[in-house]
């Protein structure tokens, strides 16, 4: 339903012409539902739509079809705005404008087919025109699709969740959309329909995590998710989906992984979650997730990896973890597959640096190194300047790693980035750090610069 239905669509270039579709609909020439079905295969064409919302009575004789007390002719009229939703023009929208309400009333109607209809619709006007959002509000949507959302039917769940989520992608959501969300019953169920994984069907999961994360990335204060168990129920779904991975990969799985990994980042990033399940089986899901899925999904590769950062940043259980269950040198294989790839990766590896001398001797244990340099020449000022970072703790906490590096070349690697405006200080001072005896770098100094 979201991509329009199929089909040939008939053009009607001339006025008269759709003039003509509305005067056989209004006049109930020949079969009154057979003329609703040729305006709906016109509808399918953009110019006949403008055409057609500009004629007089045009939206006033299709509403009257949709509330009609036959219910041929009301899902025949259902169609045909369904049509006129796709349109990509405001002002199509904003001409079903008298119609909304209807769509609201009838979203408890009498059979399935009908209802989807009417949530697509809505869905569909909602994403282009302000007008309609602002109107759909007053009207009680929010309270609707919390009565929606406890329907046993996958079909209709998955049309609350696409409007749902094109509502909250609005610009105006953080102020007057989310809020309402929060205050109803909508985010217990849909947290609740997300974990259910796949028993609830994946397109209703994914539908909600999508909107779950709308939510969360756009809205700073998320009390109401954290309260609701958000941060371990996400994570045990994780922990599930990447049990079923070997086994049976379900079909069109990253869609539903892609949203939760940007919840689950987003929720650590923005809250001081203390007890967010310190569980080292989520280290363990995450990179079987990309053993997995990496080679057909490499985009999944930035998200596990962003959520990864988000755990170890300041946490000394993930970081010893990461390093007790021996899943560095499967993070160190991650570092050449993207330019964002490896800025996380790096940024991964800073904050076990960070943590101090034990953890630097066990990174440098792999070795780590020799991998480190050829990331010097890329042309990537974010990924050098990471790097450069990483060599800093690592000289820091164990002055005998700058003397290895030397031996190595990386003395000249260094001095290639001393006329990059945005680099050389940072290779200046490394510099210093490898000229000094060894011994000399034990007293504390201070980062080179903060970690992104």
């Amino acid at each position: 339903l979201k991509a329009g239905s199929a089909g040939s669509s008939l053009t009607f270039q001339l006025p008269g012409q759709v003039l003509e579709l509305l005067r056989g609909v209004q006049r109930g020439v020949e079969d009154r539902q057979q003329s609703l079905g040729r305006l709906r295969c016109a509808l399918q064409n953009e110019e006949t739509q403008q055409k057609f919302v500009r004629l007089d009575g045009s939206i006033r004789t299709l509403t009257g079809l949709f509330t009609s007390s036959l219910a041929d002719l009301q899902l025949e009229a259902a169609r045909c705005l369904h049509e006129l939703s796709h349109s990509s023009i405001p002002a199509v929208a904003e001409a079903c404008l008298p119609v909304t309400s209807y769509l609201l009333t009838y979203l408890s109607g009498h059979s399935l087919e009908f209802t989807e209809l009417c949530l697509y619709t809505l869905g569909n006007l909602v994403v282009e025109s302000e007008a309609v959002r602002k109107q759909l509000l007053p009207q009680g949507i929010i309270p609707v699709l919390a009565s929606c959302i406890q329907s046993p039917h996958e079909a209709v769940l998955e049309g609350v969740g696409y409007v749902l989520s094109q509502l909250l992608q609005a610009k105006e959501a953080p102020l007057e959309i989310i809020p309402l969300v929060l205050d109803s019953v909508l985010p217990q169920h849909m947290l609740q329909l997300v974990c259910s994984g796949l028993t609830a069907g994946m397109g209703v999961a994914v539908e909600f995590a999508w909107c779950l994360h709308y939510i969360i990335c756009r809205h700073k204060d998320n009390t109401v998710l954290l309260a609701l168990g958000a941060v371990p129920a996400l994570t045990s779904l994780l922990l599930d989906l990447a049990a079923q991975i070997p086994q049976d990969t379900p079909e069109g799985l990253e869609l539903l992984v892609c949203p939760v990994l940007r919840c689950l980042s987003n929720l650590l990033a923005q809250t001081d979650c203390q007890g967010h399940g310190q569980d080292g089986r989520l280290l363990i899901a995450l990179f079987l997730i990309l053993q997995c899925l990496l080679q057909q999904h490499p985009f999944l590769v930035q998200e596990c990896l962003w959520l990864l950062n988000n755990l170890t940043a300041d946490d000394p259980f993930f970081c010893s973890a990461l390093l007790s269950l021996d899943l560095l040198p499967a993070l160190l294989q991650l570092l050449t597959c993207s330019q964002m790839a490896t800025v996380l990766a790096l940024t991964v590896l800073c904050n076990i640096a960070e943590m101090g001398p034990s953890q630097c001797q066990q990174l440098l244990q792999q070795p780590l190194l020799p991998r480190l340099l050829p990331l010097l020449t890329l042309p990537d000022p974010e990924a050098v300047g990471q790097c450069l970072e990483l060599l800093h703790l690592l000289f820091l906490h164990c002055p005998e790693a700058a003397a290895d590096f030397t031996r190595q070349g990386g003395h000249q690697a260094l001095e290639q980035h001393q006329s990059t405006p945005e680099l050389q200080e940072r290779a200046q001072a490394l510099l210093a750090m490898v000229r000094q005896p060894l011994g000399a770098l034990s007293a504390p100094q201070a980062p080179l610069a903060a970690l992104s």
